[in-house]
């Protein structure tokens, strides 16, 4: 079945490459982009006033399976998924057991291929079951499709693990992906430390914590020369580290999630647990400093850190509550209307920040909507008003701190494989 969308705006920053025009998919692949003359076969759509990009890629992205299938499944995580927009994910290894080996790896992606919704990527493991201590089968893993490692979640403290990582990856020519958190500063704080922790009388969490791990792993990455990449960045002293190391050509890269540059401490209220998360949320100053490096283009992608959890892991008190919140189904509608209708980034660099960038970093062949690529396609109608309602979400978790926002941007399309996986029910065209 072929597959044309018409009279939208195309947007493929890989391909420097922003006009009005068709867009025709043939045999799951690209076919042509241009005037085209519909033919009777063939299936179209009106996207008029939409944007067709490439299909948008979340770096950062938690499904519980294998061992938590109570918050997430492979195939929850996926419908959450293509709903946001997503035609590709990338899925952090602290499951139960952790993907530290290549057997739970081809789990994962057997159960992505079971799904067969969305584009899979599992990340592997840094260390053997997370601990910090040994080299995980890093080499296994790869062979079996790992993307990078990471210990997310459980930071690697030591420094010389953490230089042997990054030594290793360079054979695979893989990033390391790491949660810059230096946990004896962390101190067991449950939000960011400052006046409003102690206002609300909740342990803070120094913001050094994550300093001192981004400088680390920048020096790490310029003596072994290889690729990290900074998870979940939050402060704005981070963020001056990054700077000032790409300046010098080391090989950084870094993300920052939506509820990073939208929300702050200051909007914790009645010590609201889907508001707790790891990086906590920063001060007022730290938000504009992920938008302006999001602007200057400093930070290099947008990753939701989708963490699923149960009402049972959120419903405690603040201190006892499980950090993270879900973020795969606001993720388009919250960066359209505070970064593109906020008239503080162009469209272009957003769908940059979602396709050709994630993939760069993680050298996936996806990200463009050059001739015969993989037909992944993301469709967005800018002016569709959205309300956050938790309960219409596909994944299973409900953790989610915007529910009831008004905002603008719907993923009206999703398209993998030249397969319309998901469409929007305001979408009726």
């Amino acid at each position: 079945m072929s597959l044309l969308l018409q009279h939208g705006t195309v947007i493929d920053p890989a391909q420097d490459l922003e006009k009005q025009a068709d867009l025709l998919i043939e045999r799951g692949k690209i076919s042509r982009i241009g005037k085209i003359q519909a033919k009777k076969s063939w299936q179209v759509v009106d996207v008029t006033g939409c944007i067709v990009a490439p299909g948008f890629v979340d770096m950062h992205v938690h499904l519980r399976e294998p061992g938590r299938e109570d918050k997430e499944t492979i195939l929850t995580g996926s419908r959450s998924a293509v709903a946001g927009g997503f035609t590709s994910i990338v899925c952090m290894p602290n499951t139960t057991p952790v993907n530290d080996c290549e057997a739970i790896t081809r789990l994962i992606r057997g159960r992505a291929r079971e799904a067969g919704l969305v584009n899979v990527f599992p990340v592997g493991a840094i260390t053997k079951g997370s601990w910090g201590v040994e080299l995980a089968e890093i080499g296994e893993m790869f062979k079996a499709g790992i993307v990078a490692i990471t210990d997310d979640g459980h930071p690697v403290q030591n420094s010389q693990v953490m230089r042997r990582a990054l030594e290793y990856s360079k054979i695979f020519d893989i990033p390391v992906l790491d949660h810059c958190e230096d946990l004896p500063l962390s101190a067991e704080g449950c939000m960011n430390e400052g006046a409003v922790s102690t206002q609300l009388g909740l342990r803070g969490l120094s913001r050094s914590a994550e300093e001192v791990h981004v400088a680390r792993d920048i020096i790490l990455s310029r003596i072994t020369g290889g690729r990290v990449h900074i998870l979940h960045l939050s402060t704005r002293e981070s963020l001056d580290w990054v700077r000032v190391a790409k300046q010098q050509g080391i090989a950084v890269t870094c993300e920052v999630t939506p509820h990073h540059f939208s929300v702050s401490e200051h909007d914790i209220k009645d010590y609201d647990t889907n508001y707790k998360m790891m990086p906590p949320l920063r001060e007022p100053e730290d938000v504009e400093a992920m938008i302006q490096g999001l602007v200057d283009g400093t930070i290099d992608a947008i990753g939701t850190d989708h963490a699923p959890h149960t009402r049972l892991d959120k419903e405690v008190p603040f201190e006892d509550a499980a950090s993270g919140v879900i973020g795969m189904e606001t993720a388009i509608p919250l960066s359209w209307e505070l970064l593109v209708r906020g008239e503080l980034v162009s469209k272009r660099r957003l769908v940059e920040l979602f396709t050709v960038n994630p993939c760069r970093i993680l050298k996936l062949s996806k990200g463009t909507l050059e001739e015969g690529v993989d037909a992944d396609v993301t469709v967005i109608d800018p002016d569709q008003e959205v309300t956050i309602d938790v309960s219409r979400f596909c994944s299973k978790a409900r953790n989610c701190p915007f529910h009831g926002w008004k905002l603008h941007g719907a993923p009206a399309l999703t398209v993998v494989g030249g397969k319309i996986v998901h469409r929007d029910i305001a979408f009726a065209r």
